[in-house]
């Protein structure tokens, strides 16, 4: 066996069910799952045809670099979302299986495991497929703390210099999960600057990108950023997408990555090996995503709707704000949040997900420490059912 495989953390919601072993909900009260960020409003119906309308395509294997009408329909996308100039879709873009499978599939192809001391970093709190995929190219992962104080945003400067030296590899999200803060320019242009010093590779997590409240000022993104500091060839930068939350179709894992042609040549060649091909039917409906933004407007009026009501109904002594993107509050809990978390499920039947699960101790802290993350993806009722009930448990401490 593979000996990397040993210091794999716990997945959060492995460590979520441990924690909830023993815990009887209180049965008057119906059953909410805040906990996982798995979207559930309707699939779109042009989606649905278009997939139904494919379905002759099972009986082709498919190309690993995807169809050229579907890296055209993601670069046009691109153009439009970012106001960038032709992206090239034979050489730029790269469907991929769902942007998780292929950021953990990325740190395999471009970490090398023969470096001494290769290292990683990425934001903390963070996505764990960053920090597994880090320890099984055989690299350790470092932490970028994203606290309160730094408005959620990775702090570059708590690395030292010996430190950089070694990182081969860099995660970013934006917006961020689980705060939903966004990158700014100045970010953007340190973590170039990092970049062209020491020669790593960034990967831009941006699944988050289209869930935001204003329409006239979407979530900045890498590329774009890379654009606006006159870096046009995207160098040492890639982005991941996914149509999961996006469109609501988490079940089609559809995605890409887009930026660095070098980068992705050599990505590619890795795919190639690795078998993740999308299948015929899943790239015609992703192109019919890609090329629809009425439902895409709907999707995020549903979600803005949502945090608009929770966010009134939120009481003191528990405190949030309005992330900048995403689907999730960041609650601060006035108790330990594993031990919030774990009373809230037994008196009130909801469960969310401790904060502390989703980072690690750096720089002598837990970032995620008495917070915990809701996902809002349950109807807007059911939402406001939570909240209301968390404000209950909140008064009882």
């Amino acid at each position: 066996m593979n000996p990397r495989l040993g210091v794999l953390q716990p997945y959060p919601f492995e460590k979520l069910r441990a924690l909830m072993q023993g815990v009887t909900p209180n049965e008057r009260l119906r059953a909410i799952n805040l906990s996982i960020g798995e979207p559930k409003h309707a699939t779109p119906e042009l989606v649905r045809r278009a997939l139904a309308d494919a379905l002759e395509g099972l009986s082709v294997y498919p190309a690993t670099a995807g169809t050229p009408e579907l890296r055209a329909a993601i670069a046009g996308w691109l153009a439009r979302r970012y106001g960038l100039p032709a992206i090239d879709p034979a050489t730029q873009v790269l469907p991929v299986n769902g942007s998780r499978e292929a950021l953990f599939a990325f740190a395999q192809a471009i970490v090398d495991p023969d470096r001494p001391g290769g290292k990683v970093a990425c934001p903390n709190p963070f996505y764990q497929i960053y920090e597994g995929a880090a320890l099984l190219a055989g690299a350790n992962p470092v932490y970028l703390n994203a606290t309160e104080q730094s408005g959620f945003r990775m702090r570059f400067d708590t690395l030292p210099e010996s430190t950089w030296r070694d990182v081969q590899l860099v995660y970013a999200c934006s917006p961020a999960n689980p705060s939903g803060s966004v990158m700014r320019l100045e970010d953007w242009r340190t973590l170039f600057a990092l970049s062209d010093r020491h020669g790593f590779a960034i990967a831009s997590d941006e699944c988050y990108s289209e869930l935001y409240f204003d329409e006239a000022h979407p979530p900045l993104g890498g590329l774009q950023a890379a654009r606006q500091l006159g870096r046009n060839d995207f160098a040492r930068l890639v982005v991941f997408s996914s149509l999961s939350k996006r469109s609501n179709v988490p079940g089609m894992r559809s995605g890409f990555v887009a930026g660095d042609a070098a980068l992705l040549k050599s990505f590619l060649l890795y795919r190639t090996y690795h078998g993740s091909a999308m299948s015929l039917p899943v790239q015609r409906a992703s192109i019919a995503a890609w090329n629809d933004e009425q439902h895409v407007r709907e999707n995020r009026r549903l979600y803005a709707e949502k945090f608009a009501a929770a966010l009134t109904e939120l009481r003191p002594p528990l405190a949030a704000n309005r992330p900048e993107g995403g689907f999730y509050l960041w609650l601060r809990t006035p108790i330990d949040d594993c031990e919030f978390a774990r009373r809230l499920q037994h008196e009130y039947n909801v469960l969310v997900l401790p904060g502390s699960y989703l980072a690690r101790a750096a720089q002598g802290e837990n970032p995620g420490k008495d917070r915990v993350r809701i996902a809002l993806v349950a109807p807007l009722a059911e939402c406001v059912e939570a909240i209301a009930r968390i404000n209950s448990f909140a008064r009882t401490l």
